[in-house]
């Protein structure tokens, strides 16, 4: 089967075999099951995951002692704690399985490497995290003053596959909203 992380990225440009096998050899396929940590908060985030199937939550504990899901990543997405990947700075957040996925992970001292040998790689990688940064701002952003209820049908019309493969405590956390209204609220839709 080909390479999804390969597949991908060939949306965007031509990549010679040459180039494709220096890629497989550096990004190792992992999977993980729900709930499963793939980086905890407290250390440098040394590693860098592009989603091959399922969806990963970055999370974070607020003041209170809450844990609070800040974002999703699905499939065909490259997912990292950005901040402390460039800057070698200690990150908060968790990348934590939300449903059972698979990843490619590389180290940043093996993309740095791979980056030397295959130049445009690294620019390509970080026009496809601009652009995700943004689309997570803008989906964020839609979510701004409304109600629970207009929160929830937004997220099934932007992020239906997420929706379809994530446990509802996720979707309520995700929504800043309880369990207990996410329930009324998909009562009330049916």
């Amino acid at each position: 089967m080909r390479n999804e992380l390969i597949a991908f990225l060939e949306l965007f440009t031509d990549i010679s075999s040459e180039d494709q096998a220096l890629m497989e050899a550096a990004f190792a396929p992992k999977s993980f099951a729900e709930g499963e940590v793939l980086f905890s908060g407290g250390y440098v985030c040394r590693e860098m995951f592009f989603v091959r199937r399922g969806v990963l939550k970055i999370v974070v504990t607020n003041e209170k002692g809450t844990r609070v899901l800040h974002y999703f990543l699905r499939q065909n997405q490259f997912c990292t704690i950005l901040e402390s990947f460039l800057n070698e700075s200690v990150a908060e957040e968790d990348i934590i399985a939300a449903c059972r996925c698979e990843v490619f992970s590389i180290s940043k001292a093996a993309l740095l490497d791979l980056y030397s040998k295959i130049p445009y790689l690294e620019r390509l990688i970080d026009q496809i995290r601009q652009q995700a940064l943004l689309d997570k701002i803008r989906i964020r952003n839609t979510y701004l003053g409304h109600d629970a209820q207009t929160r929830y049908k937004l997220f099934l019309m932007q992020q239906s596959d997420i929706a379809l493969q994530v446990p509802l405590s996720d979707v309520a956390s995700y929504l800043e909203i309880t369990q207990q209204s996410l329930s009324r609220i998909r009562k009330n839709l049916r």
